[in-house]
C-alpha cells in the first residue's frame, strides 16, 4: 500500500497512467494517428509528451519533426482510435486502493490532461466516478501541464492549501506541475511498471 504522509490534507490524482491503465491504448492511438506523416512514434517520445492535451501534442510534434499536421483532424483520428479501445481499460490497483481507502477521509480530486468527455468515460469504465466530485480536465484550464494551473484549481475547489496537497502522477510534465504548485508528489512509476508494446 502506498503510504500517505501524515501532514497531507488533500489528495490529487492524475488519471491516465495513474488511476487508469490507459497508456498502452493512448500510445497505440497516437501511433495510428501520426504514422501516416512519417513519424516513428516510440515509447520514449510518448513518455516525453505525456500529460499534454491532444492539440498541444500535435503542435509539439510538428515543431519536432517539421510536419504540418492539422491538430483538429489528426486529434480526431487519435480520439476516435482511443474510443474504440476505452472499454478495455483497467484500474491501476495500487493507486485505486488509495482512492478507496481515503474516500470520505480526505478531500480528493482528479487533475488530468484528458478532455472532459475522455475523463468521464475512463472513470465510468473503471467504475470510479462516484469517488470524485472534482475533476479538472483540459477543458477547464488555460495552461496545460507542466503549468501548475490544473493542480492549483483542484486545491482551490477542495479548499486545501496547495502545500498541504499530494499529487499522484506518472508523467514528467505532471510531476513538474505539482512541484511548481508547491505540492508533494508520489511518482506512480515507482509502484507500477508501464509496458508499451506495438
Amino acid at each position: 500500500m502506498i503510504e500517505i504522509p501524515k501532514n497531507v490534507k488533500g489528495l490529487i490524482f492524475d488519471l491516465d497512467g495513474t488511476i487508469a491503465n490507459t497508456m498502452q491504448n493512448h500510445f497505440l492511438s497516437w501511433r495510428e494517428a501520426v504514422s501516416p506523416f512519417g513519424i516513428e512514434f516510440s515509447a520514449e517520445l510518448f513518455k516525453s509528451l505525456t500529460g499534454k492535451p491532444r492539440e498541444a501534442t500535435i503542435l509539439k510534434l510538428n515543431e519536432q519533426f517539421g510536419t504540418n499536421m492539422d491538430p483538429v483532424a489528426v486529434g480526431k483520428v487519435k480520439g476516435d482510435t482511443f474510443k474504440k479501445m476505452v472499454n478495455q481499460t483497467k484500474e491501476i490497483s495500487i493507486v485505486a486502493d488509495v482512492v478507496r481507502k481515503y474516500h470520505n477521509v480526505l478531500p480528493m480530486s482528479v487533475g488530468t490532461g484528458s478532455t472532459k468527455n475522455g475523463a468521464k468515460k475512463t472513470l465510468e469504465v473503471i467504475e470510479m466516478t462516484h469517488f470524485f466530485d472534482i475533476v479538472i480536465t483540459a477543458n477547464d484550464i488555460e495552461n496545460s501541464k507542466p503549468h501548475p494551473e490544473t493542480f492549483l484549481k483542484c486545491a482551490e475547489l477542495m479548499k486545501i492549501n496547495p502545500n498541504d496537497c499530494i499529487v499522484f502522477e506518472d508523467g514528467i510534465l505532471g510531476m513538474q506541475a505539482a512541484e511548481t504548485a508547491g505540492m508533494q508528489v508520489i511518482d506512480v512509476n515507482e509502484y507500477f511498471k508501464m509496458e508499451f508494446t506495438v
